[in-house]
């Protein structure tokens, strides 16, 4: 008997864990590790491919839940900064788990312009250790992956700061955004 309420106890505690806490820290991919592949959908139905942007910098962010403030705040961080992402040869791809009807009404509304992936199958955001729970629905957590153009994460940011993540990633990437001038030597005075 005393068996078999250690076992009943056991069962009723990890049913009580959230599902994001199951979660754990190595099935987040690492840096320096080959980025996880994926084909979704964008807000337009078009299928888009990591492998499509191979020789490029791509930012791939997760974030909640579409036409929320955090989320909302975040897009237009990443919106107000896509030429300067663009001078650094990088893409920015957001994925939710929302559809991409919903994707859909949120870049005509906020005036997103890069690509917004649905994830309804969850595939990526679990793929990309990103998968978490609020309140008994699944959502994507808020971490951002910087993907080098040879296909490897080169940074990972876990919890981002809706309002400071879009800087903090254009700063990690590599090179200036203001193109170099060229054919001009300095000379000595």
């Amino acid at each position: 008997m005393k068996k078999f309420a250690l076992i009943v106890l056991a069962v009723a505690i990890v049913a009580a864990i959230p599902s994001a806490m199951l979660l754990a820290e190595d099935t987040m991919p690492q840096a320096g590790q080959t980025a996880p592949a994926f084909t979704l959908p964008s807000q337009e139905g078009t299928p888009i491919s990591l492998d499509q942007y191979r020789g490029k910098w791509v930012v791939l962010y997760f974030y909640p839940k579409d036409m929320t403030t955090g989320c909302t705040i975040e897009a237009h961080k990443f919106q107000d900064a896509q030429g300067d992402f663009a001078a650094k040869n990088a893409v920015i791809l957001g994925v939710s788990v929302d559809s991409t009807d919903s994707h859909k009404q949120f870049c005509a509304k906020d005036g997103l312009t890069f690509h917004l992936l649905s994830d309804t199958g969850h595939s990526v955001v679990s793929a990309y250790g990103s998968l978490g729970n609020y309140n008994g629905v699944s959502i994507a957590n808020r971490n951002t992956f910087l993907i080098d153009p040879e296909g490897k994460i080169a940074k990972i940011w876990v919890k981002v700061n809706p309002a400071t993540a879009a800087s903090s990633v254009l700063e990690a990437i590599p090179g200036s955004s203001i193109p170099a001038p060229t054919g001009l030597t300095a000379t000595p005075q």
